[in-house]
């Protein structure tokens, strides 16, 4: 079962109304008639077109021309140094290597995307009774994608909002509350803690994977011991939403 995510801020029925209120058509009979009625409501259309405008721009990001604001974010080849992890780094172990550039990046006109991965050193778990030894190994990827030309948030609430991903089964969404202009994060049955974020023009993905394995093929058939628990990544919650922070700052910086 997915959690219902959190809504916070949302507008309650009636908002649109809350815009226009203290026009009084009645008013407009008894002074003007018709005539005085209609150029009230037009006045409160021109208001209601006006407000609806300014929440684009001011809540969404969304200038005159319809194109998103890129926030002071830069999503470039290089961009992948933002991903120094230094909360995840702390808990996990320090990272194997520099993090790696993944081959379907994207430099268009109207959209520039990055994919990056980093590994952690692998931890060895206590040899079992059949002189198996099982690890367990974490690893993170970010995905940064900056939007010219279109705004990303009705995808971007789409995907977040998704029972399956990748054929994953979502087991949990969670709404995160002041990151971004829209945050939240899903836990899969596959093993993987992903946080997305949307800034404006920016859409950021920062994913936790942790699995177990061991060199042997005929043990790894048939799966850990029973007491052996898989990696627990709810436990991180906190350092991959604070690594997630670090990241944006750093694509603004960069």
């Amino acid at each position: 079962m997915i959690s219902e995510p959190e809504l916070v801020g949302e507008d309650g029925p009636g908002s649109s109304r809350d815009v226009v209120s203290g026009f009084d058509p009645e008013q407009g009979a008894a002074g003007g008639g018709r005539r005085r009625s209609g150029a009230v409501w037009a006045v409160a259309g021109a208001l209601v077109a006006s407000a609806v405008w300014a929440s684009a721009v001011f809540g969404y990001g969304i200038g005159r021309d319809g194109k998103p604001d890129p926030r002071g974010y830069r999503v470039e080849s290089d961009s992948c140094t933002a991903m120094r992890l230094p909360a995840l780094t702390k808990v996990l172990g320090e990272q194997v290597s520099e993090p790696a550039t993944e081959l379907d990046g994207i430099e268009h006109p109207a959209l520039h995307r990055i994919r990056c991965t980093v590994a952690f050193q692998t931890r060895d778990t206590p040899v079992g009774e059949n002189g198996t030894r099982w690890s367990v190994e974490f690893g993170v990827s970010l995905t940064a994608e900056l939007h010219k030309e279109t705004d990303p948030r009705p995808e971007f609430e789409a995907s977040s909002t998704l029972t399956e991903i990748d054929g994953s089964v979502v087991e949990r969404v969670e709404r995160v509350p002041d990151l971004g202009d829209q945050a939240y994060l899903l836990t899969l049955e596959a093993g993987v803690l992903r946080l997305n974020v949307v800034e404006g023009g920016a859409v950021v993905r920062l994913a936790l994977t942790g699995w177990t394995f061991t060199e042997d093929d005929s043990d790894d058939e048939n799966g850990p011991p029973d007491d052996m628990a898989e990696p627990d990544l709810l436990a991180y919650r906190a350092e991959l939403i604070n690594d997630m922070r670090e990241v944006m700052k750093a694509l603004k910086a960069g």
